[in-house]
C-alpha cells in the first residue's frame, strides 16, 4: 500500500496512491490524515487497503493523476522524529578524518538524536538557506513509521510495530554542527527541516527486498543531475530498524506516528570506506563523506557543499527499475528572514 498527503492544512489530506505512482484517490472516509490512520491502524489499514486494491484495479471512484509536487511529506508533522546512525561506517569515516578514534561502544550502542518534527518538508519543497557558508549538505536515508510502541519493547518484537517506510533527506548544515556538538548538548541549528519522499509504503511493497529489519536495495542520489551515490541499503547497516526502535523505546513510550531514521546510508565497498561512482564504487549519500575521503587522502577536501541553485534527488527503485517511493527532488534557494 502507498500513501501520501496533499498539501492543505497542517496535517495534509491523506490520499492512496497507485503502485505505479500514476494515480491517486482521497482516502476519506477511511482516514482524513496519515496521523489519524496510524492511530487507528488495525481498522483504518483494512479500509485503506481495500481502496488501494480498487485503485490498482482501475475501479476506484474519484481517481486523479498523482503529482509529487502537490504533496507534503507523508506525515507533514509528527509527534516524534528521531534519527539514528545505523551505518557506523559513516560515523567512523567522519571521525577518522578529524583524527578522532571511534569508541568501541559505537558498534553495540546506537547513536540517535531527536530532531524537529513540527513541520517537515515535502518531496519537492526547496531547501531554504540564508547563508550557504553554513555548509549545506544532504543526507540520503530510509525511515520507518511506527504505531504505538510500549516502553521497553525488545528488538525481537519491535519489528511488529513498523507500519510504513519512507525515504529521507536529513538536511545538515555542516559548518554549524561542530560548535553545537562541542557544547555537549546535541543538534539544533545544524539540523533544519527534514524532507521525506512523496509516498510512504507498507513493508509488503518491498517484497523480498525487505527482511523485516533492513531494505536490500540501492539508495540512489544525484547531485545536479549527476549520479552521486548508489549504496546498498541492506549492507553495512550495523543496527537494523527493530534495534533502533527498541533503543528509542528504552525509557519512553513511542506514540503512533513516530518516525525513526536510519542515518546516512553508507557502504565500505572494497576499500576502507568506499569510493566515488566515477572511480567504480557506489559513491556516497552525503557530501561530507566524499570530503572526508579527500581529507584522508590529500589533507584537505575539494568537493564543495551545496550552493544556492544546487539540486539533490533521492530515490529507490525495485529490481525491475520501478520507483518505490517517488523521488525527493529539492533545490537550495536563498531565504530572507522576516523583519
Amino acid at each position: 500500500m502507498k500513501l501520501a498527503s496533499l498539501k492543505g492544512d497542517r496535517d495534509g489530506v491523506l490520499i492512496v496512491v497507485s503502485r505505479d505512482l500514476t494515480r491517486a484517490v482521497v482516502a476519506a472516509p477511511a482516514a482524513t490524515s496519515l496521523q489519524a490512520a496510524l492511530e487507528t491502524w488495525p481498522t483504518a489499514s483494512v479500509r485503506l487497503r481495500a481502496l488501494y486494491d480498487r485503485l490498482n484495479a482501475g475501479t476506484a471512484r474519484g481517481a486523479f493523476a498523482f503529482s509529487p509536487a502537490a504533496c507534503a511529506a507523508p506525515l507533514p508533522r509528527a509527534f516524534q522524529w528521531v534519527d539514528g546512525s545505523a551505518y557506523v561506517n559513516h560515523v567512523e569515516l567522519v571521525r577518522k578524518a578529524r583524527g578522532v578514534a571511534l569508541p568501541p561502544s559505537f558498534w553495540t550502542d546506537p547513536l540517535m538524536y531527536q530532531g524537529a518534527s513540527d513541520g517537515f518538508l515535502g518531496p519537492t519543497d526547496p531547501i531554504e538557506v540564508a547563508d550557504t557558508g553554513w555548509g549545506v549538505d544532504f543526507e540520503s536515508e530510509i525511515a520507518v513509521v511506527t504505531d504505538d510502541v510500549p516502553m521497553g519493547t525488545p528488538a525481537a518484537r519491535a519489528g511488529d510495530h513498523i507500519k510504513l517506510l519512507m525515504l529521507v533527506n536529513d538536511v545538515s548544515l555542516r559548518g554549524l554542527i561542530p560548535a553545537e556538538l562541542a557544547k555537549g548538548f546535541g543538534f539544533l541549528h545544524g539540523k533544519p527541516a527534514t524532507a521525506f519522499s512523496p509516498v510512504a509504503i507498507t513493508p509488503d511493497e518491498l517484497g523480498d527486498a525487505w527482511d523485516g529489519g533492513r531494505v536490500h536495495l540501492p539508495l540512489l542520489t544525484a547531485l545536479n543531475g549527476e549520479p552521486f551515490g548508489k549504496p546498498e541499503a541492506g549492507e553495512d547497516m550495523t543496527f537494523d530498524f527493530p534495534t533502533l526502535i527498541a533503543h528509542a523505546a528504552k525509557t519512553r513510550h513511542l506514540g503512533a506516528g513516530t518516525v525513526i531514521g536510519s542515518g546516512t546510508v553508507s557502504n565500505k565497498q572494497d576499500t576502507a570506506h568506499g569510493s566515488a561512482i566515477a572511480e567504480g564504487g557506489v559513491g556516497y549519500s552525503c557530501i561530507a563523506e566524499i570530503r572526508m575521503i579527500e581529507t584522508i587522502a590529500a589533507g584537505t577536501p575539494k568537493t564543495p557543499f551545496m550552493a544556492h541553485g544546487d539540486r539533490v534527488r533521492i530515490e529507490m527503485r525495485d529490481r525491475d527499475g520501478a520507483s518505490l517511493f517517488g523521488a525527493i527532488d529539492q533545490q537550495v534557494v536563498p531565504y530572507t528572514a522576516p523583519r
